[in-house]
């Protein structure tokens, strides 16, 4: 029986969810990684049983660990991030320069057609392969040294390179994410990358409309029209109909376009999710409502989501990869927030329950459609 597995990344822990196509009961293993910072745990398309999962902590620095049997038993691989060559500077909040300094795994990306190969985001902000499982990694430098890296700036958690967006239509284009530096693309499998951010404006910059410099927080797209994309900037929800060769505002009707989720429906290239929060310095709902958006239009028209959402002193907030949805016929999405509670929808929106609501902080959520 078809059925869905979630993959959740917290401050104390990974948690694996599983359940079948009703998803009205869920089965929860974890915590793994007990007390180790999860930012994120995500599954290869290819092989339902492998994945990987992105573990740090202060003592002992990053690990990435990988299951072969689904997540039930879990062993760490490769964790040599080395800058290629030099690493050289990049700018620091006030303007002076700043050494590249690995911090963390952001996020974790693997290849939509081959099991061993993964990508890896990280702070600062670099693009990394392994095509061993995650045994070896190579950084692939034309992102930080061909670009603009040197002028690069962090938003408020760091400079970290947390979207990794793969096109199946073309397995030479990749689109990465970095805040507070922009969009990058490339269209050579990695090897070279050039800014992607036309039509994205942010007042914070001293020039409005530059190049780079604006904060993205998080970009979807849709497996059967991949050059659509869906993108929560720091103020604005935007789109791009050409691969991110240009973008435009679709924030429409919502109350607020802050926030930093943003996903697609499984079957419906138009029906987007986005999260609001009140603002950027009021991480929390607006009334204290957590309200989830659904536009079924491509964004720009935009209906709020309550049913079985806390509408009361709720000051909860979603992180940039803690909305997901599944793949059923009937689309699944979920919602993970820093208070610990994963909400899930078996109706496309529609009605809300509660999964689990005693978890630690979630960093991320992701979800696997198992045959």
């Amino acid at each position: 029986m078809t059925g869905v597995r979630l993959l959740v990344g917290t401050a104390k822990g990974a948690f694996v969810l599983r359940s079948d196509e009703r998803r009205q009961s869920w089965d929860v293993q974890g915590p793994l990684f007990g007390g180790w910072e999860v930012f994120h745990v995500q599954g290869s398309p290819v092989d339902p049983d492998r994945l990987y999962a992105s573990q740090a902590g202060g003592w002992f620095g990053q690990i990435v660990q990988r299951s072969d049997d689904g997540g039930r038993s879990w062993e760490p691989v490769g964790n040599e991030f080395a800058y290629d060559g030099d690493p050289g500077t990049h700018q620091w909040y006030d303007g002076t320069p700043h050494p590249w300094e690995f911090a963390k795994v952001w996020h974790l990306e693997p290849s939509l057609t081959d099991r061993d190969v993964v990508y890896a985001g990280i702070e600062d902000a670099a693009l990394f392969r392994s095509d061993d499982g995650g045994t070896s990694w190579t950084e692939l430098a034309g992102l930080r040294k061909g670009t603009s890296g040197s002028s690069w700036q962090p938003g408020a958690g760091g400079l970290c390179l947390h979207t990794i967006v793969l096109d199946p239509s073309d397995d030479q284009r990749i689109l990465v994410a970095i805040s507070a530096a922009g969009v990058f693309l490339s269209e050579d499998g990695g090897a070279t990358f050039r800014p992607a951010n036309q039509g994205l404006a942010s007042g914070e910059i001293p020039e409005e409309e530059a190049e780079v410099g604006h904060c993205v927080h998080k970009i979807a797209r849709h497996p059967s029209r991949p050059r659509t994309l869906y993108m929560q900037k720091h103020w604005d929800v935007m789109r791009s109909d050409d691969g991110g060769g240009s973008w435009y505002e679709v924030s429409g009707d919502l109350p607020t376009d802050f926030g930093f989720v943003v996903d697609v429906h499984a079957h419906e290239p138009e029906t987007v999710y986005v999260v609001p929060i009140k603002s950027d310095a009021e991480h929390y709902p607006i009334d204290g409502a957590l309200k989830v958006f659904r536009s079924r239009t491509g964004g720009g028209e935009w209906e709020p989501l309550t049913k079985g959402l806390p509408q009361a002193h709720c000051y909860t907030n979603v992180l940039r990869d803690a909305l997901a949805v599944d793949r059923l016929e009937s689309c699944g999405v979920y919602v993970g927030t820093t208070s610990g509670q994963l909400f899930g929808s078996a109706d496309a929106g529609d009605s809300w329950s509660p999964i689990v609501t005693g978890l630690p902080r979630i960093l991320s959520v992701e979800a696997q459609t198992l045959p």
